[in-house]
């Protein structure tokens, strides 16, 4: 019998995972992740691996492995993926998004590319580690979450705070967003993911005097809230440029010799193709309000309102940005966290980086490799919490007419068959070599 490599497997391991519906809608009405761990751990135990499911909360699955090393004083890798994904809505989609579909050499589906894409390289190469007895130099610890999509709070926060055995002696990890192709200057380039901004999800209360809607009312609570929404929403926020981000668009500036402007960003921007809607984002701070709340009757008015703001943050500057959204607030708006978590920047060097650089090399020789930052956030975050150093490295070679960031949460989600192949023989030479 042939042997079975990653690139053989990847493809219909992504189409059974995107099969399984774990729509995350942030509110534990959702089905869980249990269901693909179940799939996931058995795709596991069956090349003869110990594998351990363990839940947060009923249905709220995570899946753990650790493959050992030839090097037991070698300081471990974790390499993650999540199990859920954003809800998708059918009417919305020209496909079943759980159909896991394979059209025109795509595979269309809510996860393809968020991200049961990576999940199946994962296994895939886990597996072939498995079946043909490979030890790779230090040990892995492969770890895949529930609920990355709501922040963790049941997958990997939990894991960190209940579980943090499991992740004994492991310095650094990879999981998504980056190794992804983009065409840079007519240069093929990757993009390598070392920051993220931090995450604020904020809730502004305003506070009021309650009364009859005919009546002349000076202390609405619906009008101050109004008030703090507008403001925060209008507020320009700088453009200020992280080591990241600066080492990024010096490198775009080698590639198109174009210059950045920060009073004009777009003029560098637009040489980035769909790739400017990540990078964009990641120039300075944002505050989107994006849900309201207020009153129960037309002719009542509230004694408070409430509205939620998602905030993200660039490295390091948590505090001062909460301290600039609660004076745009004003008075008698109350400003608090329903979540917050961590930025995140590490460097674009060490013998790490430069093994993701040489497996994508190995693949695509001569392609440039540039350091980015994440507008979104990752699991990585929650790791961070153990001292592990977090990259995105989710390596895909994509076709330029792709639109791939925007694949993102998008309608008709999907990844090219060749580039989870690619994807799947890049990690395989990564976690050999490494």
């Amino acid at each position: 019998m042939s042997h079975i490599r990653p690139e053989d497997e990847v493809a219909s391991i992504c189409q059974e995972l995107i099969r399984i519906d774990t729509s995350n809608y942030g509110d534990g009405s959702g089905p869980g992740e249990r269901a693909a761990a179940e799939y996931t751990a058995g795709l596991i135990s069956d090349v003869g691996l110990d594998v351990e499911i363990f839940e947060s909360e009923p249905g709220r699955a995570n899946v753990v492995t650790r493959l050992a090393g030839e090097d037991p004083s070698a300081s471990a890798l974790v390499v993650h993926g999540h199990l859920d994904v954003v809800p998708a809505l059918r009417e919305q989609w020209s496909v079943d998004p759980f159909g896991g579909e394979v059209t025109d050499g795509l595979i269309w589906g809510r996860g393809a590319v968020d991200m049961k894409d990576m999940d199946a390289m994962i296994l895939s190469v886990m597996r072939d580690f498995a079946r043909t007895g490979r030890k790779p130099k230090r040990d892995l610890v492969f770890a895949f979450f529930a609920d990355e999509e709501a922040g963790g709070t049941h997958g990997a926060r939990y894991a960190v705070e209940k579980r943090p055995e499991l992740f004994d002696g492991a310095t650094e990890a990879i999981s998504e967003v980056g190794g992804f192709s983009a065409t840079i200057g007519g240069r093929r380039t990757y993009l390598l993911q070392t920051a993220e901004k931090g995450l604020s999800w904020l809730r502004l209360v305003a506070h009021g005097r309650a009364g009859h809607g005919s009546q002349i009312n000076t202390d609405n609570a619906v009008t101050r809230l109004a008030g703090a929404v507008s403001r925060i929403g209008e507020y320009r926020w700088p453009v200020e440029l992280t080591p990241t981000t600066r080492q990024f668009l010096d490198g775009v500036t080698e590639l198109t010799g174009v210059e950045f402007d920060p009073d004009d960003p777009d003029k560098l921007l637009k040489e980035l193709g769909t790739v400017a809607r990540f990078v964009g984002a990641t120039l300075q701070n944002t505050t989107n309000p994006t849900q309201l709340r207020g009153g129960y009757k037309h002719n009542v008015i509230p004694e408070s309102a409430e509205a939620l703001v998602d905030c993200r943050t660039l490295p390091g500057q948590e505090e001062q940005v909460l301290e600039i959204v609660r004076e745009l607030a004003g008075s008698g708006v109350e400003v608090s966290y329903v979540h917050n978590d961590v930025s995140l920047e590490v460097p674009f060097a060490g013998n790490l980086v430069d093994s993701m650089i040489d497996a994508l090399h190995s693949e695509d020789p001569g392609a440039k490799v540039l350091p980015y930052t994440l507008s979104g956030g990752t699991d990585n975050k929650s790791l961070s919490r153990l001292g592990i150093t977090g990259y995105g490295f989710a390596p895909l070679l994509l076709p330029d007419d792709l639109d791939f960031t925007g694949m993102f949460h998008g309608v008709d989600e999907r990844v090219p068959v060749d580039s989870l192949k690619f994807g799947a023989r890049v990690l395989n030479t990564l976690l050999t070599n490494y």
